[in-house]
């Protein structure tokens, strides 16, 4: 299990944290770069595009006789060869998305977190303690804890807007929540700021729950179904039966 440096919500060193389980030192590279190839791929637009010969307009003429001139015989002036051509084998647009198992990012997420514990860039406090929008307590804040400069990642426990607008002006810094923190994101960091209440709730998996089958699926489905018509059909029993007992009635009445 790896320690990380611990701070009082003012940057006073309160010694070494020890990190969840989860942080057991293990980088897995293979899979790491797999992550990081795939997120930047679903980053890409995909919409770059050329021309090929077919599509440039002109061309139609033939610039010069076939034989006789001393020249190399050209059949359009929109040729790969001439200048305001087609592009011969450029970009075209086409989908970049690649797709991962969620074991596997879950795996990249890990290894990311333990290169960076196994550093010593992890830095763990206990509580931002942001009333409002302050850039200025915020630079107080890495210099004591000695990131200024430095490419810095805070990640809180939930979403705060004060600690967000507090850094949205120093460069190099950026603010999430731990759950949602990538491979990418936390590799892009020299130094990671961790608040104490992000470990709790929150594994490095990134999953909360564990996925439901389909089987469980179409089980709990049916256990809903019947449910809900189990007490449909009692009242129409009792319905039917109150009918009845009505019916009964007006036969005596008549008689």
């Amino acid at each position: 299990m790896l320690e990380a440096q611990h701070y009082s919500s003012a940057a006073a060193s309160k010694g070494s944290f020890k990190l969840p389980e989860e942080f057991d030192g293990t980088v897995n590279e293979a899979v790491l770069h797999q992550a990081i190839r795939a997120l930047l791929n679903n980053r890409r637009q995909g919409t770059a595009s050329t021309k090929t010969r077919a599509a440039v307009s002109g061309g139609g003429r033939k610039p010069w006789r076939q034989k006789g001139t001393g020249r190399a015989r050209a059949g359009t002036t929109r040729s790969p060869l001439w200048p305001g051509g087609g592009i011969v084998f450029g970009p075209h647009p086409r989908d970049y998305t690649t797709k991962l198992p969620r074991k596997v990012k879950q795996s990249a997420r890990r290894s990311a977190f333990n290169a960076r514990a196994r550093e010593g860039a992890v830095h763990v406090i206990e509580a931002f303690e942001f009333e409002k929008p302050k850039t200025k307590q915020m630079v107080e804040l890495l210099s004591k804890l000695e990131l200024t400069g430095k490419k810095v990642l805070i990640l809180t426990a939930d979403q705060q807007m004060a600690i967000c607008r507090s850094a949205s002006n120093i460069q190099r810094v950026n603010v999430m929540r731990y759950a949602d923190a990538s491979a990418l994101d936390v590799l892009w960091a020299d130094s990671l700021v961790i608040e104490e209440a992000a470990f709790a709730g929150h594994s490095l998996k990134g999953v909360k729950d564990k996925t439901v089958s389909g089987r469980e699926r179409r089980v709990l489905k049916a256990a809903a179904v019947e449910t809900t018509t189990k007490p449909v059909a009692k009242k129409v029993k009792k319905k039917s039966v109150a009918k009845k007992a009505d019916t009964k009635a007006k036969d005596g009445d008549d008689a």
